[in-house]
């Protein structure tokens, strides 16, 4: 069942913009990240620091975007993301990047896997982080 969705308001910066006047391709990858790292602390309660804490870290094993029209300079646009499933080692979580007028700039899916930074193998994922993500 998916889960929330959650919504990360970003602006289009110069450094974004490349030789075509519009958003690099791989600038949408770095805000759904950005997006992702805001939602953590503000929606799901739980910080990337609290998982290094306790010694784990994510790893991006798969990333789909598709592209739908650009965006440009000074653009406000909006991230929306959520869990689209938990796995043993792992999540999904699904993506839109929507102009201001409701248009679908981008969408796709992140496969996320834990790792225990000191091993850097995959690490199942404890209940209670389950839990805390599971809403």
């Amino acid at each position: 069942m998916p889960g929330t969705k959650f919504e990360t308001e970003m602006q289009v910066r110069p450094d974004d913009i490349d030789m075509n006047r519009h958003v690099h391709g791989s600038r949408y990858m770095e805000y759904v990240l950005a997006a992702r790292y805001d939602q953590m602390a503000r929606c799901y309660q739980m910080p990337m620091e609290e998982f290094l804490q306790h010694g784990f870290g994510w790893f991006v094993r798969t990333a789909h975007l598709e592209y739908k029209r650009p965006l440009g300079l000074g653009e406000h646009f909006i991230v929306r993301t959520w869990i689209d499933g938990i796995i043993k080692h792992g999540v999904k979580v699904q993506f839109e990047i929507l102009k201001k007028s409701g248009k679908l700039a981008s969408d796709g899916y992140f496969d996320y896997t834990m790792v225990n930074l000191k091993t850097a193998r995959a690490e199942k994922i404890p209940d209670w982080i389950v839990a805390k993500y599971s809403i």
